[in-house]
């Protein structure tokens, strides 16, 4: 009960992202307050899915806009158990084989009954895209400078390309 409460609160208090704050891959907490002013594109991984490579377009598309854009990754095992490390083997992998050095959260559920209230909120958050539960891993959420979520990307687009870029 209390966690529904919780979360009533948070959707009927926040137009926005910035009451959020998720635990870091490394177990700091991440405020996503401190983003304000900045793009964030915040995406759902996975060490083990076709997709796993977009780590290395998102750490490029993470340094090219750096003075503009924070991509966040949030590591999930959702889909196919494509995710089925620890945190700190996920770490490692992301930084071994892509060089990532964007923050990555601790691994979460994106969907499902335990999902992140963070998800739960960008899942259902009005944009000019979709909503709805997550498909699969690598959707992209990209929020505006104010804390908006302005557009969702399937897991088919490519980091680096102009669907997203055009925005920054």
């Amino acid at each position: 009960m209390k966690t529904l409460v919780l979360l009533l609160s948070i959707f009927m208090a926040s137009p926005s992202i910035y009451t959020f704050k998720v635990q870091s891959i490394d177990g700091q907490k991440l405020d996503l307050k401190k983003y304000k002013g900045k793009k964030i594109l915040i995406v759902n991984t996975a060490s083990k899915c076709g997709f796993t490579p977009q780590y290395a377009d998102l750490e490029k598309l993470s340094e090219q806009y750096k003075d503009k854009l924070v991509v966040i990754g949030f590591p999930a095992n959702n889909f196919a158990e494509q995710e089925p490390g620890e945190n700190s083997s996920i770490k490692e992998f992301c930084q071994k084989n892509y060089g990532v050095t964007f923050p990555l959260s601790e691994k979460v559920s994106v969907k499902g009954d335990d999902i992140d209230p963070l998800f739960k909120y960008l899942t259902s958050a009005s944009n000019p895209d979709f909503t709805g539960e997550i498909k699969w891993n690598f959707e992209k959420f990209l929020i505006d400078e104010n804390g908006n979520l302005i557009h969702r990307f399937r897991s088919n687009v490519k980091p680096l390309s102009d669907d997203i870029t055009k925005y920054l």
